[in-house]
């Protein structure tokens, strides 16, 4: 967090739509990739300057243009003013930070949104923001990295599976939203193994650790939380079909989104109880270890007194008292320590409180 507001700084001063890359390099060199498809046929290929996309923009073909790497902001300017993107949206898509939503500009929508993955090593969530421009024919996606959770939409266009061939762009749209939130599932299957684990590590044992990774778990779910909200409200508006760019038959499909949306907002909610709910459990189990901690310690303490008052008494250097010159004045004494320490310990069980 402290990251994104220093590097925010650098816009400081500056005029609104002045582009600035806002986040970390995540990639060397922008990858661009273009799909163009229709019922009948279809081709894919990479192509090495941003200006082999510009003939696209046209065609009566469905394109997707995919841009693997924001840090080149020139090749952000270029599609920009070829497609007739505002400034102020390409700000947007440079700035890695923001939160997820939807801006309907009459020629083209554009939608931020969060993707995320679940890395095994770490145990941790990681994120990327990928920014779409929805327009009559194409759909142009912006990411941060190479490598996304879009194959399988490639695969269903690259095999012809399913209606996304037949349909406009506005379902090709669908289908990278409904993947991301799809995805969302995923890493709540994740989470919720990793919540299931620490419960049970509460009641066995929990450690200083264990609080550690209760942190990070309420953190993410904070996380989670902000990156699925908005976009819920972004679905809704896509759902209500107020845009020309979005076909009354697609409507019902981002109306299931939706659905899945509200799906991942109360899975996330769930969490959040459970986490919260762990929090309270560690607290109370160390509670509750430090009292039977004391509570052994006060019952030795408790057996000791009696012993040590005995001990006192004849272990004092009078001359004249009594029992110092009996034969079996020793024995006598341990006796006597011995039958209180097991009075007080019968005592002690019949209570419970041994």
């Amino acid at each position: 967090m402290l990251e994104l507001f220093r590097k925010t700084s650098k816009k400081a001063g500056l005029s609104p739509g002045t582009l600035v890359h806002i986040g970390e390099k995540k990639v060397e060199k922008t990858r661009i990739t273009i799909i163009d498809y229709d019922a009948d046929q279809f081709q894919e290929k990479e192509v090495k300057t941003i200006e082999e996309c510009f003939p696209f923009k046209d065609t009566p073909t469905v394109t997707w243009i995919n841009i693997d790497g924001l840090h080149e902001v020139q090749v952000i300017e270029k599609i920009g003013k070829h497609f007739a993107i505002h400034p102020l949206i390409q700000e947007d898509i440079l700035h890695t930070g923001q939160r997820p939503k939807m801006e309907d500009m009459e020629s083209y929508i554009f939608v931020v949104a969060r993707m995320l993955f679940y890395n095994d090593e770490t145990g941790e969530v990681e994120s990327e923001q990928v920014s779409l421009i929805l327009g009559p024919n194409y759909v142009i996606s912006f990411q941060e990295k190479e490598g996304d959770i879009f194959d399988a939409v490639r695969e269903r266009i690259r095999n012809g599976k399913g209606r996304i061939r037949k349909m406009k762009a506005d379902y090709l749209a669908y289908a990278l939203v409904d993947t991301l939130v799809d995805n969302y599932f995923i890493i709540l299957e994740k989470l919720g193994e990793k919540i299931e684990g620490m419960e049970d590590e509460l009641v066995a044992n929990p450690t200083p650790e264990t609080l550690q990774t209760i942190h990070i778990l309420k953190r993410e779910m904070i996380f989670l939380r902000k990156s699925v909200w908005p976009l819920r409200e972004v679905i809704n508006s896509l759902e209500r079909g107020e845009s020309s760019l979005i076909h009354e038959s697609t409507e019902m499909y981002f109306r299931d989104v939706y659905d899945h949306t509200i799906q991942v907002m109360d899975t996330v909610e769930t969490f959040r109880d459970m986490v919260s709910g762990m929090l309270d459990t560690y607290l109370s189990s160390l509670s509750n270890r430090m009292n039977e901690v004391m509570k052994v310690l006060t019952i030795i303490a408790t057996i000791f007194i009696p012993l040590t008052f005995v001990a006192g008494i004849y272990g004092m250097n009078f001359e004249f008292m009594p029992e110092l010159k009996w034969h079996w004045g020793y024995f006598a004494a341990l006796g006597l320590m011995v039958v209180m320490f097991i009075g007080m310990v019968a005592y002690f069980k019949r209570k419970r409180w041994l």
